[in-house]
């Protein structure tokens, strides 16, 4: 009987030590995400998009 207490205490210890110790090893502090920039390329695409439907209504109209 005390063979298995003292079994059962060991894995305990040993589950304790696990559990506290194993994160820490893998656990790799993420950067933070760059702040958002905008180079107008989106801008750009979006005028370039109204410009075509300005320039197929007026096609449609014209026609």
């Amino acid at each position: 009987m005390s063979v298995s207490k003292i079994s059962f205490e060991v894995f305990a210890i040993v589950s304790i030590i696990f559990v506290i110790l194993l994160p820490l090893v893998y656990g790799h502090p993420v950067a933070p995400a760059p702040a958002p920039t905008n180079d107008g390329t989106a801008i750009d695409q979006s005028i370039g998009y109204v410009l075509m439907l300005v320039a197929l209504a007026l096609t449609y109209l014209i026609h």
